[in-house]
């Protein structure tokens, strides 16, 4: 069932009144009525939009003081948009505020109008959808208002998947008015609750980083149009329309099909078989009723599925140490046969076996390396920087493949596996060890709950000849992972501020610490740099090895050590320590913490 409204003129937004990031009581969630949040429309005429794409859009005419200037490339964070959408965290002051959004928002319209070349006046739609965090429903409410008042329609689809988001630009069902020729998802992954952001996505996938720094660039153009008054408002009728859609019930039957395919379109192929799933208080908790309960599958013991954007219970995130033991302990209090975790926004996943085995990081990748290797032997493995030395032996020495390390952020690892088949080498998943992971036969879309899917369809199978089969058939594939005995993350911040830096770039002086390793590591007979490297320096010695880089955005030079033991992890460190030591704006607490323990 879907449900629409035209939105009403209101009275024009007070850019400069602060915004605590609390929904009013009279705005009702689910439904959008901009009536009640008090912004008004804007007028433009067609033709001048089709001259200045960035005033196909409206905030509203109320004079925004000098003051009040918004620096919008700083709410970039790679390819999507984050930022402080509630107050009272001390030293974090809200800079994603209502009429900010409504500017982003109309931004990825026109961006959107200039893609499709269309002549600024066909009326696109939208869809939009949000996790749980609290902040979610008035950026919601934001997002629609910038876009309708740009004269677009918007299709919310209200608590979501960041996948769901994406599919549905691919999705052909006109009944629930799709697809849609953008999608746009409201979720800052796993930070923490005051935090938000927004990610795009058009049927090509999600957008780059310099798209997003072009709809920026325009959402402050807009932002400052409309604070001067020089933007029009639309009349009524040309206005957008809002629908509401019940969404992720098409996009988990997707899901439910893949798995009934794997097992000769049985319609349990998971009966009887017990799954533990959490969803961290964030948005998967639909996998339970809408996938596994379908497919057969026991639920029972089940936790945190309910969405809470305060996340009481641990940050859900599969990298998390918290997370991962909250999971394990389910499984095993449970005596269930498998664990399913995912992050906020279900772009991100991992399992635990029925044995409380962790299958995540590394042994994620090497898993789901050895399904895809089976359906398509040799092709190449993409991963992110940090995967460890066993992996790579494990998917060329006994799956038969190829693995590409590359660098660390899960769309530059998806963007180099299409690289790689654009120029002839086969690659069909790319993958971070944050659990991220992206395939070629889903579109190259990181979706956590595709990746599970994948795991079930290879339980699915076995157990159409085996119906007693649990989890084993999962830990069977990755035997023969070698895995360090000591694995440790170290963050060595750079003081942006130090005189050391001499008024220069952290970024500059970041790669002057990684040029002098460089150049300490050749005179050491012990230590070998790789020979094949595509981010920071990776050295191998001692039984295993290192690598230092900095932060895509931070100043921050993450150490990644790995070691046999914890003499050859310590004697990796004193090396790195040895060579930056002399770093002075370099803060190497953590470092000096960690060779002397």
């Amino acid at each position: 069932m879907s449900l629409s409204l035209h939105l009403s003129p209101a009275a024009p937004p007070d850019f400069r009144q602060s915004h605590s990031g609390v929904l009013p009581p009279s705005c009702s969630p689910p439904l959008l009525a901009c009536s009640q949040t008090g912004r008004s429309p804007l007028r433009t005429s067609s033709s001048s939009a089709e001259a200045h794409p960035s005033m196909a859009a409206a905030l509203g005419s109320s004079v925004v003081s000098s003051s009040e200037k918004v620096d919008f490339l700083k709410l970039q964070n790679g390819s999507d948009i984050r930022g402080v959408a509630v107050a009272g965290v001390e030293g974090e002051p809200v800079n994603l505020t209502e009429p900010v959004t409504e500017a982003i928002a109309a931004a990825f319209a026109a961006w959107l109008l200039n893609k499709k070349k269309t002549d600024g006046v066909r009326r696109l739609r939208i869809s939009v959808g949000h996790d749980s965090r609290i902040s979610a429903n008035k950026l919601q409410n934001a997002v629609s208002h910038g876009i309708t008042a740009a004269g677009h329609d918007v299709l919310q689809f209200g608590l979501a998947s960041t996948p769901a988001m994406f599919n549905s630009t691919l999705t052909e069902d006109e009944k629930i008015h799709c697809p849609v020729d953008g999608a746009i998802m409201i979720t800052a992954s796993h930070l923490p609750y005051n935090r938000n952001g927004l990610k795009f996505f058009t049927s090509d996938g999600g957008l780059n980083k310099a798209n997003i720094k072009d709809i920026l660039e325009r959402a402050s153009r807009i932002y400052e149009e409309s604070a001067q008054g020089s933007i029009q408002e639309l009349e009524e009728a040309s206005r957008g329309v809002v629908t509401n859609v019940e969404y992720m019930s098409v996009y988990a039957s997707d899901l439910v099909q893949a798995v009934r395919k794997s097992a000769g379109d049985k319609e349990k192929p998971l009966d009887g078989m017990h799954i533990v799933v959490d969803a961290g208080n964030g948005a998967g908790g639909f996998f339970v009723d809408k996938v596994l309960i379908p497919l057969g599958a026991v639920t029972t013991g089940s936790q945190f599925l309910e969405p809470d954007g305060l996340f009481p219970n641990h940050i859900p995130n599969p990298e998390d140490k918290s997370a991962m033991k909250a999971i394990t302990q389910a499984v095993l209090d449970n005596k269930a046969d498998l664990g399913i975790i995912f992050d906020t926004d279900v772009d991100r996943s991992a399992a635990v076996d029925s044995s409380g085995h962790e299958l995540n990081r590394n042994r994620l990748i090497a898993l789901l390396a050895a399904i895809v290797l089976e359906e398509h032997p040799g092709t190449t493995i993409v991963t992110d920087s940090v995967t460890s030395d066993g992996l790579t032996a494990f998917i060329e020495n006994k799956l038969g493949g190829k693995h590409h390390r590359f660098k660390r952020g899960y769309k530059n690892v998806i963007d180099e596996a299409i690289r790689l088949n654009s120029i002839g080498e086969e690659s069909h998943l790319a993958m971070e060890t944050s659990g991220h992971g992206a395939l070629k036969e889903n579109h190259w879309l990181d979706d956590g709950a595709y990746l599970m899917v994948k795991l079930l369809n290879k339980l699915a199978a076995a157990r159409t000849q085996n119906s007693s089969v649990g989890s084993e058939v999962l830990t069977g594939l990755v035997e023969g992972l070698e895995e360090a005995a000591v694995t440790v993350e170290i963050r060595l911040k750079i003081d942006p501020n130090h005189e050391d830096l001499k008024g220069g770039s952290f970024r500059d002086y970041g790669e002057s610490v990684l040029k002098h390793l460089e150049n300490a590591i050749s005179n050491d007979p012990n230590l070998h740099k790789a020979p094949k490297n595509y981010e920071g320096i990776r050295v191998s010695g001692y039984g295993g090895w290192f690598l230092l880089r900095l932060s895509l955005h931070d100043p921050v030079l993450p150490l990644n050590i790995e070691g046999p033991s914890n003499d050859d992890a310590t004697k990796l460190g004193r090396a790195v320590l040895a060579a930056v030591s002399e770093f002075s704006a370099l803060d190497v607490t953590a470092l000096k913490k960690f060779v002397q323990e």
